[in-house]
């Protein structure tokens, strides 16, 4: 007959299992409030497996350019003028004409400096790219508009606001809205032509929090894809936030196929000139 007694041990872990299967942690405890199969699909770029995916990827030709110019946003709502700066610098960023931005400069600056000497650098910058766009800079930090004949406040970028700003900024692109007539397969297709394209860029919109992220909306540009986890690398412009990462397909799918004030997220594929 079996020895019906339990050791001290056994009794610990017989009730720690029963406490884990009947107790909802608080969410303290739960990775940004994410369902777990959602958060285990993310591979953080820093990750050994998310370099080896980088390393595998035979498509990632964007990628030296994006990493090159990659620059945090400045401002939680600024991620979307930091994705387009970074995008228009690497598409452009070797001409004669990129402007000069001054703003980040104060007057004691210039004390010393010889008068004829230019202190500034020739590129885009997350705060330059908004005044060729519709969107003036105080209606992205929240200034109420009108939308659909109403009062609002709508903060950033909505990414058909973002494709305009982009083609005011000189850029040829292509906006696409993931909505229910978008099958995955197209999406896809879609991203992978253009991340294997010299020149071609992809910009994304999607919800952190469908991805198994905190927070909301959110931007940033595409840099590689992986086949074999097919995935897709998000060079998050919030590093505070969430640094670099793998975003398996469905899942980013997932974030883009949300609503966002009137239409749902989508991608914008920018094209070479």
């Amino acid at each position: 007959m079996p020895n019906s007694k339990m050791t001290m041990s056994q009794i610990v872990r017989v009730a720690l299992a029963f406490l884990l299967a009947t107790t909802q942690l608080p969410a303290a405890f739960a990775l940004d409030n994410a369902p777990a199969s959602v958060v285990q699909e993310l591979a953080p770029f820093s990750s050994d497996e998310g370099v080896a995916r980088l390393a595998r990827s035979t498509a990632k030709v964007d990628f030296p350019a994006l990493a090159n110019q990659f620059e945090p946003q400045s401002n939680a709502a600024f991620c979307g003028p930091t994705s387009a700066a970074i995008v228009l610098n690497a598409v452009r960023g070797r001409s004669d004409d990129l402007p000069r931005d001054r703003s980040r400069l104060r007057p004691e600056d210039f004390r010393f400096i010889p008068a004829k000497f230019d202190l500034t650098l020739p590129r885009f910058t997350q705060d330059n790219v908004i005044t060729k766009g519709v969107k003036t800079r105080a209606q992205v930090l929240g200034e109420p508009t009108t939308i659909n004949g109403k009062q609002v406040g709508d903060g950033g970028y909505q990414v058909r606001q973002l494709d305009e700003m982009l083609r005011a900024n000189g850029l040829v692109t292509r906006l696409v809205i993931v909505d229910d007539r978008k099958i995955e397969q197209d999406i896809r297709t879609e991203l992978l032509e253009n991340l294997n394209r010299q020149g071609d860029y992809v910009i994304v919109a999607y919800r952190r929090a469908a991805e198994g992220q905190r927070g909301g909306g959110h931007i940033s540009p595409l840099g590689a894809y992986d086949a074999e986890s097919d995935s897709f690398l998000v060079l998050d412009v919030n590093p505070a936030r969430a640094g670099w990462v793998w975003m398996p397909t469905a899942t980013l799918i997932k974030g883009m196929r949300t609503f966002d004030t009137v239409e749902n997220r989508g991608y914008i594929l920018v094209q070479s000139p």
